[in-house]
């Protein structure tokens, strides 16, 4: 088969139901299947051996699989035809025989021998979208360039005309802009509405396009506050409009992020909700730090509680006796106010004044700043720093192995070696440090 010089015609398979044949399992075939599989084809692989990634997929019954080579008559029945072999020779006789029964085919070796070429693929939300140049490098570039452009919004993909209004309840993570989902970031740039907590990504508030509207949901410690039910009104109100309301909320919606009441408000007048998990800040504050809140042979466990409300009051429901006597590394969150009584408390019933505990003030952030300490000095020293909310802190002897981590990025930047320390991008991404070190 010669391939013409005429450009391609670009059309969108719905393969939903539909036999597909991957002749090969290698990494070209394991790169192909999930796609194949996200658009609900029936996927047939015959290759004597397959990937692990494969073998999975055929373990949970998701692909069929056999183990043998590739024979004359395989294409029948097939809608899709995927020659992903590295023999040459194999890969041609496929397309021939898939050519011979009309059927269209892919040739991952021999563009130019190909009936039909694979896109470089891209989505963003409900857009889909294939780049064809002929060059699949090139190809992959324009596809990275225009989604990286739906993604942060500078490629609009907001919606003209919109069949309802919807409510979606996105994590922003746990403050530094790169650290938001995908998903989260695409919707964002398709929202009409955005309602914004205090502990969300607000820089990326700054690349909403200029008509979308901006609700102020802030939450201030002992100072200002958007009541829950203005925010759930605003909610339903705005998508009644027909609009896409994104509420923004720190770390993960249903984290102690109130989530649940918002998503019961919005069902129960109507409204279609969308959730998107973000990384809580309960766990990537600490990783970010180089703080890991379990480690072999030291915790198999570790303990998330919100300590807004101080051991002893009758509306807390957290059995601190239990916590006391653990050996699980604590992570607490809103706790500064109350850190004396929640140290005092974990001391009486049984963890040790000496106990390591980090506090990590605008974890993630530019200004990102720890302490390190013992429980039993913790609560002065905060308080004579004059340490504000945001904060987390971790209680436990992993708070020792973040110290050796810490020590070893220090070592490796002064001998110019790659530092192992978790960071993201920006100037979020710096090298943990206790203070007066």
């Amino acid at each position: 088969m010669v391939a013409g010089t005429a450009a391609p015609y670009l059309l969108a398979l719905r393969l939903d139901g539909r036999q597909v044949l991957v002749a090969g399992g290698g990494g070209v075939a394991t790169r192909r299947v999930p796609g194949l599989l996200d658009a609900g084809a029936d996927v047939l692989v015959v290759s004597p051996q397959i990937s692990a990634s494969l073998h999975d997929l055929a373990a949970a019954g998701r692909i069929r699989w056999q183990s043998r080579e590739y024979a004359p008559g395989d294409c029948a029945g097939a809608w899709l035809v995927c020659a992903c072999t590295d023999d040459p020779a194999v890969n041609a006789a496929v397309a021939q025989e898939a050519e011979a029964a009309r059927i269209w085919s892919v040739r991952a070796d021999d563009a130019a021998a190909s009936a039909a070429w694979t896109p470089a693929s891209g989505q963003a939300g409900d857009v889909r979208f294939g780049v064809v140049s002929g060059d699949p490098l090139r190809s992959a570039g324009i596809r990275d360039e225009v989604l990286a452009g739906l993604q942060s919004g500078r490629v609009s993909a907001r919606r003209r005309r919109r069949p309802g209004g919807r409510v979606a309840l996105v994590g922003g993570g746990p403050g530094d802009p790169g650290l938001i989902t995908v998903r989260g970031r695409e919707l964002l740039a398709e929202a009409d509405v955005v309602v914004a907590d205090r502990l969300a990504p607000r820089s990326l508030l700054d690349e909403l396009a200029p008509d979308v509207e901006l609700v102020d949901a802030a939450k201030i410690p002992r100072g200002r506050a958007m009541a829950q039910e203005q925010i759930n009104s605003v909610l339903v109100d705005r998508a009644r409009q027909g609009l896409l309301v994104v509420r923004l909320k720190g770390g993960d919606p249903f984290v102690f992020g109130r989530g649940g009441e918002e998503i019961l408000a919005c069902l129960e007048a109507g409204i279609p909700v969308t959730v998107v998990p973000g990384v809580t800040s309960a766990v990537a504050v600490p990783a970010a730090a180089g703080i890991p809140l379990t480690h072999r042979g030291i915790t198999q466990e570790f303990r998330v509680v919100s300590a807004h409300i101080p051991p002893g009051d009758e509306r807390s429901t957290v059995d601190w006796a239990e916590l006391g006597s653990s050996q699980a590394t604590l992570v607490l969150l809103m706790a500064l106010e109350n850190l004396e009584p929640i140290t005092r408390t974990l001391m009486r019933y049984g963890r040790d004044s000496q106990t390591p505990v980090s506090v990590i003030v605008d974890g993630t952030l530019p200004t990102q700043h720890i302490i390190t300490t013992g429980l039993g000095t913790v609560a002065e020293e905060v308080g004579a720093a004059g340490l504000r909310p945001p904060a987390i802190v971790v209680i436990g002897e992993v708070v020792n192995v973040g110290a050796q981590i810490a020590e070893l990025s220090r070592k490796a930047l002064k001998e110019a070696q790659s530092v192992v320390v978790p960071t993201s991008s920006g100037p979020a991404g710096v090298i943990p440090t206790r203070e007066g070190q």
